[in-house]
């Protein structure tokens, strides 16, 4: 089994939101794009959530995420794991994220993108930071089923929470 690497992180100008998922799966891999399994509910979420129209190419969802403040990477930087499933997760070594945050602090909120980008989040970033920041669960994009599986509708839903930190940023800039 081959040591995986997830990504770099995408980060533009100011970020407020940093979403983590886990590990980028197999597809997203092989594509060398985050949510990169068409299945995956990740992009279809942000473009209604941002009230944006589905992009076109990857550079164009990558540039999405940029101009609304959003930044993406993952909790885990290696790890080994048979196929994609979370659950296959083994030796995982985590990004460092806490060096991010300090790098950017105008973060504001940590997004974990389900329950294993949470878990490594609370085991191996949560401890290292100096600083106070909001952190919350969301429901997994993942087209996976679940146990604990939530409709389109309802992700959607649980999602918009993170314009609460995003229209902040549209407020001062709509003042300058």
């Amino acid at each position: 089994m081959a040591k995986l690497q997830s990504f770099a992180p995408v980060i533009g100008n100011k970020p407020r939101v940093l979403i983590v998922g886990s590990m980028p799966s197999i597809k997203s891999l092989e594509e060398q794009e985050y949510y990169g399994n068409p299945r995956n509910h990740f992009w279809p979420i942000m473009y209604r959530i941002l009230e944006d129209k589905p992009a076109e190419t990857y550079a164009e969802k990558i540039h999405l995420i940029k101009k609304n403040h959003i930044a993406l990477w993952d909790t885990i930087g290696y790890c080994y794991r048979q196929g994609s499933l979370d659950i296959h997760i083994e030796e995982e070594e985590p990004n460092d994220i806490a060096g991010l945050l300090e790098e950017y602090p105008t973060i504001q909120l940590i997004a974990c993108n389900g329950t294993k980008a949470y878990q490594m989040y609370k085991k191996f970033i949560s401890p290292l930071l100096q600083q106070e920041i909001d952190v919350i669960k969301l429901p997994s994009t993942s087209p996976v089923p679940g146990k604990y599986n939530k409709t389109f509708e309802e992700k959607i839903e649980s999602w918009s929470v993170i314009t609460n930190y995003l229209d902040v940023i549209k407020s001062y800039e709509e003042e300058i």
